[in-house]
């Protein structure tokens, strides 16, 4: 039996482009394409969106969406993911969420539907990232002395939050390995005098222009060297593919919060 697929956000370029990778999977189904709804693209074909998807029609309504789907993919924004979470925790349809800029909150409202039903949370589904994170808590357990972190991210001009949700991850794996919270030695803003830098802080720099995909550096600046680890994106299609592979991941899965590491077998 095929893995049935709901994607919410279907019209913009992340939705076409898991639209468009879904249909190419053997054993996947597109069967549901949300939008908000005001959307224009209402009652669409699906496929006119991406080329593939046949017969699914755009919509804005949350049960005829979901009503054959075993999981929503969604990269969307905050307020539009918890609306789908509380409709699909309704209807028992599992999730990948993709989505960034949450709140604390926001993130205990995930959290607890995930008792429910089984969700994939992460800020970034790039396979490469994750493994980057993974080097991330390595060198930053090596590191942490003597050594100044930085974290510096790129993004195009459309992108609404900063840091990004990588970028955040990104410190979260650093700021783990020291044994802190990254709350505790974020250091997010820069401006006037400024002093000088407190020892055991985890800088980050945003960079928004253009139609950059996604660039993130962790830089480690120490007494005559300086080392870099950098992953860069050059198409939304290794996004997809690693929400495709979270999806597979919960397939039969009842409940439970999982992360992009629990995928790839790295926890």
């Amino acid at each position: 039996m095929a893995l049935n697929l709901a994607i919410a956000g279907a019209g913009g370029r992340m939705g076409r482009m898991l639209l468009e990778a879904a249909a190419s999977q053997p054993g996947m189904a597109i069967s549901g394409a949300l939008e908000h709804a005001t959307s224009p693209l209402l009652g669409r074909d699906a496929g006119e969106l991406s080329g593939s998807a046949k017969g699914i029609a755009v919509t804005s309504d949350l049960v005829s969406g979901l009503a054959n789907a075993h999981v929503l993919i969604d990269f969307t924004r905050p307020e539009g993911t918890l609306q789908h979470l509380a409709a699909c925790r309704k209807h028992a349809v599992n999730m990948v969420i993709g989505t960034t800029g949450f709140t604390a909150d926001q993130k205990r409202e995930i959290e607890a539907a995930a008792t429910h039903i089984a969700i994939v949370f992460a800020a970034n589904m790039s396979l490469g990232m994750i493994v980057l994170a993974k080097l991330v808590g390595m060198a930053s357990r090596a590191l942490h002395e003597g050594y100044d972190i930085e974290i510096i991210e790129a993004h195009h001009k459309l992108k609404v939050d900063a840091p990004s949700g990588t970028a955040l991850m990104l410190g979260e794996a650093a700021a783990k390995s020291m044994g802190k919270a990254l709350d505790e030695i974020g250091v997010f803003e820069r401006h006037g005098v400024i002093g000088e830098r407190k020892p055991g802080t985890i800088g980050f720099s945003a960079i928004r222009g253009g139609d950059i995909i996604g660039d993130h550096t962790v830089m480690y600046a120490g007494s005559g060297e300086r080392i870099e680890i950098t992953h860069r994106s050059s198409s939304r299609v290794t996004f997809a593919h690693g929400a495709l592979r979270a999806a597979r991941f919960l397939e039969g899965r009842k409940a439970g919060l999982f992360s992009m590491e629990d995928v790839l077998g790295l926890n």
